[in-house]
């Protein structure tokens, strides 16, 4: 298990107790810092001040449970707009919403898609796109994240 999977399990529960939903981990090298960055969201969106709860909130469970070796920086955040989907959570977001997809390889001789997701499995994704429904196998989507429309 990594450093984000580990923290991730540590903090799940006391980020529902708020009201969030914790979407995801990530732990990684900014600018010569590592950064550990909590990825939050709720019905309506996430606020800064929701982003400041959360992790005045977690701070002292990461010091007491000390999950991580070196030193980092806490870093809270909405998913954004355009954040890519990876778990099946994310996919689960966005049943019934428009989704660009950039594969690794052409199918039928495009790279990328854009279509309404109508479900996933562990396997793979089904989109309705305006040629009709396509699957596609999630080891061979390169990107996928919601489609901004403005």
């Amino acid at each position: 298990m990594n450093t984000a999977q580990k923290v991730e399990q540590l903090l799940r529960q006391s980020v529902a107790a708020l009201g969030y939903e914790l979407c995801d981990v990530e732990f990684a090298k900014e600018y010569g810092d590592w950064v550990l960055t909590l990825y939050i969201d709720k019905e309506g969106g996430v606020s800064l001040n929701d982003c400041e709860r959360v992790s005045r909130a977690v701070d002292p469970l990461l010091d007491e449970a000390d999950p991580i070796e070196q030193a980092y920086m806490l870093s809270v955040s909405s998913l954004g707009l355009d954040r890519p989907l990876k778990k099946d959570a994310d996919f689960a977001r966005n049943i019934g919403k428009r989704i660009e997809i950039k594969l690794f390889a052409p199918k039928d001789g495009k790279k990328e898609f854009k279509g309404e997701l109508t479900s996933y499995d562990e396997a793979g994704i089904v989109v309705r796109t305006e040629d009709g429904e396509l699957a596609l196998e999630r080891k061979a989507i390169a990107l996928a994240r919601p489609e901004l429309i403005f």
